[in-house]
């Protein structure tokens, strides 16, 4: 939908809003820096700030020259504040007929940022300032419908919010029962729980499709090799509730490259990596070993631990060599139920975030068709 595009219940937006002048003259109130994503602390300590633009709740702070980055946000945490004199301030004249949330809705959209960016004005830098917005047209439907608008909107922000705020604790508490293990539980070399694996793919059963890379993050990925022309054959199976690792650890940014697979489906890895298991799933849970073998303090130890000229590796024999603690298995099942409890937060967080993005927008077209 283009900006300005005819619509029969589209209004000018010059009419609904009114720029804020008002200087600085309480040095007492938050200073604050403004990006596409919220207020921020300012980069420039020790500023003289009379000269700062006064803000207030409901009032809509942007960065003239970022527009086109979509940096500017409404105000609903400060019921006052100052930014720099750089910036520039509006407010909604007639809330009795525009909500500032629901303005929100039509600014926070990538279309939106585009359209800034075309029609700055500049030389050296370009500036789309609150002038800029006074002929734009935008849908408004009547005081109950922006509100449902609203409302399913921040339902879908509060989702990925309270979600964001459950990972912390429960990441907290996954780690604090990890440390209490050690000091409750003997320490053991690895070695003596999990054991090699080296089964290839001779018989071709598996193809190009069940390739699979290593990345630094933990994860199984789709490989980046260039396979036109290679042979599948030597390829090691990774099968469920196995573990793969590469070796070389150097220009690796200080982590290992390492993975459990935690589906049903069986894949294959290069044959340079290292393939193994848990001896026993039911005394050492491969759940509970990859939380263990996936922390920062690993990452650590395995490039400490690394050795080689060009090219440094974590061999087996180092890994064998790692100490770690053994509760029984109920405790080890809680902690890693503490871990999907965090990381399932994250999804959902991470999904809500994404829906967003496109919400705004349906949300929009929603209000312009009526």
């Amino acid at each position: 939908m283009s900006v300005n595009k005819e619509y029969s219940n589209l209004v000018r937006l010059g009419d609904y809003i009114t720029q804020r002048r008002e200087k600085n003259d309480n040095l007492s109130v938050p200073i604050k820096g403004v990006t596409s994503s919220g207020f921020i602390s300012p980069r420039q300590k020790g500023a003289n700030t009379t000269l700062y633009n006064v803000f207030y709740k409901h009032d809509f702070v942007f960065n003239p020259a970022r527009m086109e980055l979509n940096s500017i946000f409404l105000n609903l945490e400060y019921n006052q504040a100052i930014c720099s004199s750089l910036y520039e301030i509006f407010y909604v004249n007639k809330t009795e007929e525009l909500l500032p949330e629901y303005l929100n809705l039509f600014i926070k959209r990538d279309e939106f940022a585009r359209y800034c960016w075309y029609d700055a004005i500049g030389s050296a830098r370009n500036y789309f300032r609150v002038a800029n917005l006074q002929d734009i047209r935008f849908p408004l439907p009547d005081i109950d419908t922006q509100q449902e608008l609203v409302d399913t909107y921040n339902g879908l922000k509060a989702l990925a919010e309270d979600n964001e705020a459950l990972v912390k604790p429960l990441t907290e508490a996954c780690q604090a029962y990890i440390v209490d293990c050690k000091k409750k539980y003997p320490e053991v070399e690895l070695g003596e729980y999990i054991v090699e694996l080296d089964e290839r793919n001779t018989d071709g059963k598996y193809t190009i499709d069940d390739v699979k890379g290593i990345s630094i993050l933990k994860k199984l990925i789709p490989t980046k090799a260039d396979m036109n022309g290679v042979s599948l054959s030597p390829y090691k199976l990774l099968k469920p509730n196995e573990f793969s690792y590469v070796t070389v650890t150097s220009r690796n940014g200080g982590k290992i490259s390492l993975a459990i697979n935690d589906s049903d489906k069986t894949y294959i890895v290069s044959s340079s990596y290292k393939v193994f298991r848990s001896k026993n799933a039911k005394e050492l849970l491969p759940e509970y070993l990859f939380l263990l073998i996936s922390r920062d303090e690993f990452d650590r130890f395995s490039r400490f631990n690394s050795w080689g000229s060009a090219r440094e590796t974590f061999d087996w024999e180092e890994l064998c060599r790692v100490t770690i603690t053994i509760p029984s298995p109920d405790v080890q099942q809680a902690i890693v139920n503490l871990y999907n409890c965090a990381e399932e937060a994250k999804k959902i967080a991470s999904e809500a975030r994404e829906k967003m993005k496109t919400l705004c927008p349906a949300l929009v077209q929603r209000a312009i068709n009526g």
